[in-house]
């Protein structure tokens, strides 16, 4: 082949230069070129000088020989890649049978090394077609037992054949030796620790491995106390091996600690796996101070390690000394952001006292003061977004008024951008309707609100504080402890607790949709020239002659057996906006009933004796059939009426022959028996209102909450009254009205 490439030479086809590399290409068969990969030399062409090559999906190409000395590189038959070529089958015989041998020649085609993503690159899938970690892993073990291999202990390092063989015990103590620094060197014990099983003198590899260590612990000491304190536990689980005794003068970890009084940067160096051992070796160097030490560390910590800290003191039985700091890191607003993303994170019924609105207040305050902050991160902020339920679970008992201000405070912050805070304020809204309108503005009260006396609503109000400051926190702490019980499957205390949780809960949100709509009144200024709220009907029943007197009040008072009714009933409101004189129909328990209007008056004024002569009939059946539509004042068909409310005033109905003269309520406070609060009857339309009164109140569909009543002068709602004309139509010498909620729509 020479000869014929020194006579294209001598043609001039080919440069003398050209000849030694030509002959090597023609002589291996097998070549490389940098775009086209591996290629097979098929034939040469003297007459036109080229070769015919055939490329991996360019069979039969064809190439200038002066260009092929210089574009393509030759590869000897024993190259893997010519191997791959020629036997490929055996090549996968020698992977099931001799892998090593088949490393080897894979290694030796790349100059005796290669790292493992290469070997992977030319064996899969080609000779190993599936599987390769486990064929892999499998290999690696018996390269470390083979003395020819050096197995490198990073991926990124090349894995090295040699043609001397030497030990196991060899090679890891010159790894060892040759380790730049104590993390490497620790890394390499690591790899030891793994081959204690195919060492030949176990014991006195270890032997030199814990000497060298021990001169690097007392190097580190001072400069790096985490890495020596795990180089500490590294040479103590060397030990524990073969069973060696202490050296003398060996530094160990409890000694190690009493030269640190500060165990968070230790911590924070340490691997995670190495906390709680350094925590037990800690709390052995300071036994009287080391519950101190670590509650004040727990704000200085990452989230991970507090986790760590928090666990320890918990087992150890220093549960409420951790609440305390935590409580008070967070009503102080001090708590860091890894304090707070741990205690998010936590959010367990054994912290469940802890939990609380204060806790959104403080993670604001954290987060705009890391703004300023060099080594900030966006930890905590990002878990916040992240996590859907946690605004919801930390705001669930909260009062609303609380609530509102956590709103404010969120719309305000500098911290989230807008998109961020509107998923924020979203998720309020979700839990917490009653804000929608502080988030999205003020809308039609008149479309939504309702009218209800002082003192029902008062007696409302006492409902809802008895329930947000005693009930559920109690609860709360029913919980816990049932949870310190331990078994959550049988713990039937603990199933009880979680389920009146459950009924609080709702029964909070029902009390904050119905408060925040509910306006206040004393039915001082409302007209009295047609039926009304807060108007007094005398009516005279045209079928049989009797007498009867309507009291028409707000939503939440109806007490048929005086005659007093809620403005939302059906009977009130088929009597709505009717003048004296007229005869309205209506139908009361299938019963059609046919009255006319003698007179109306106002509530204020009638609540004094009846005028002489006045009829003295006997009780109508229409209010006996009215539905009770809201609060009677705490009985026991009203659980939920907090202890304030005995000390309202019961609302009276003027004498009459319909209501029993002197008849007084008398308000009740609620049961102590833990019995979970009765769902106040409701609908889409009329929160609070009994089912029957809410198909009434609710028929004009484009107009929903808004009355509606039957026959003439029907529609007639409650007029809108701003809070200057409220204050000025208050009644002398009575106490100054607050809206529901500091509403501003309420009237007075």
């Amino acid at each position: 082949m020479r000869e014929e490439f020194e006579k294209l030479a001598l043609a001039g086809k080919i440069e003398p230069r050209h000849i030694e590399p030509l002959v090597r290409l023609a002589t291996c068969g097998f070549c490389w070129h940098r775009s086209w990969g591996f290629g097979r030399i098929r034939s040469m062409d003297p007459v036109f000088a080229r070769f015919t090559i055939d490329f991996a999906g360019r069979p039969g190409h064809t190439m200038d020989l002066a260009f092929a000395s210089e574009a393509l590189k030759p590869i000897p038959a024993t190259h893997i890649l010519a191997r791959k070529a020629l036997d490929l089958e055996g090549l996968r015989q020698l992977a099931a049978t001799q892998p090593l041998e088949l490393i080897r020649i894979v290694l030796q085609s790349y100059g005796g090394q290669a790292t493992v993503e290469q070997i992977q690159q030319v064996l899969v899938p080609d000779v190993i077609p599936s599987d390769w970690k486990a064929w892999w892993d499998q290999v690696r073990r018996q390269m470390k037992k083979d003395g020819h291999f050096k197995v490198p202990l990073k991926k990124t390092e090349p894995v090295v054949y040699e043609e001397t063989e030497r030990t196991l015990d060899e090679q890891l103590l010159e790894t060892f030796r040759a380790a730049r620094g104590l993390k490497a060197r620790l890394g390499v014990v690591a790899e030891v620790v793994k081959s204690l099983g195919d060492l030949q003198d176990r014991e006195g590899l270890l032997r030199q491995l814990i000497e060298a260590l021990n001169e690097d612990i007392a190097s580190h000491q001072r400069t790096q106390p985490a890495l020596a304190l795990e180089a500490i536990f590294v040479r103590d689980d060397l030990r524990s091996q073969v069973g060696l005794a202490p050296a003398e003068g060996e530094l160990t970890a409890v000694e190690l600690w009493r030269t640190l009084e500060q165990p968070g940067a230790v911590l924070e160096a340490l691997p995670a796996a190495k906390h709680r051992r350094a925590l037990e070796a800690f709390r052995e160097a300071w036994p009287d101070r080391w519950v101190q030490i670590l509650l004040n560390s727990l704000n200085e910590v990452s989230a991970r390690v507090c986790r760590e800290l928090v666990d320890l003191l918990v087992r150890e039985g220093h549960l409420e000394a951790v609440k305390d700091v935590l409580a008070r890191h967070i009503s102080h607003h001090t708590a860091s952001s890894e304090l707070l993303l741990w205690l998010a994170r936590e959010r367990s019924d054994t912290f469940a006292d802890v939990l609380g609105p204060e806790v959104f207040r403080a993670m604001l305050t954290a987060l705009e003061r890391d703004q300023f902050n060099e080594k900030r991160t966006s930890r905590l902020q990002d878990f916040i977004l992240e996590d859907a339920q946690l605004i919801a679970d930390l705001t669930a008992a909260a009062d609303i008024e609380v609530v509102k201000d956590l709103t404010r405070a969120l719309q305000f912050s500098p911290v989230f951008d807008d998109m961020d805070k509107r998923s924020l304020l979203a998720r309020l809204v979700k839990s917490h309707p009653a804000i929608q309108s502080l988030i999205v503005g003020e809308q039609s009260r008149q479309d939504t609100g309702f009218w209800v006396s002082w003192e029902s609503l008062e007696r409302r109000r006492a409902e809802y504080d008895e329930l947000v400051h005693k009930r559920i926190p109690a609860n709360s702490r029913e919980i816990a402890i049932a949870r310190s019980y331990g078994d959550l499957s049988e713990n039937h205390e603990y199933k009880a607790a979680k389920e009146m949780q459950k009924i609080l809960l709702r029964r909070k949100e029902e009390l904050e949709a119905q408060l925040v709509r509910a306006r206040g009144t004393d039915f001082s200024n409302f007209p009295a020239d047609a039926v009304g709220p807060g108007t007094v009907v005398d009516l005279i029943d045209l079928t049989t002659g009797q007498r009867e007197t309507l009291t028409v009040l707000g939503a939440w008072d109806s007490d048929p057996d005086r005659g007093i009714i809620s403005y939302l009933s059906p009977v009130a409101q088929a009597l709505m906006g009717h003048k004296p004189g007229e005869e309205v129909e209506f139908e009361v328990q299938g019963t059609v009933h046919r009255h006319r209007i003698e007179a109306i008056r106002p509530y204020r004024r009638a609540q004094g004796a009846a005028p002489a002569g006045e009829s003295g009939g006997t009780r109508s059946d229409l209010t006996a059939g009215a539905p009770v539509g809201g609060d009677t004042g705490g009985t026991a068909e009203s659980p939920g009426a907090g202890p304030e409310a005995s000390a309202q005033p019961a609302l009276q109905a003027p004498e009459s022959g319909l209501s029993p003269a002197g008849s007084a309520r008398t308000d009740s406070g609620p049961s102590t028996e833990p019995v979970p609060p009765e769902p106040m009857p409701h609908s889409a339309g009329q929160p609070g209102v009994s089912e029957p009164l809410a198909v009434a109140a609710s028929a004009d569909a484009n107009h929903p909450g808004e009355p509606v009543a039957e026959g003439p002068g029907a529609g007639v709602a409650a007029p809108e009254v701003t809070p200057t004309q409220s204050a000025a139509s208050a009644e002398p010498g009575e106490p100054e009205s607050k809206p529901p909620f500091g509403s501003a729509g309420s009237v007075g």
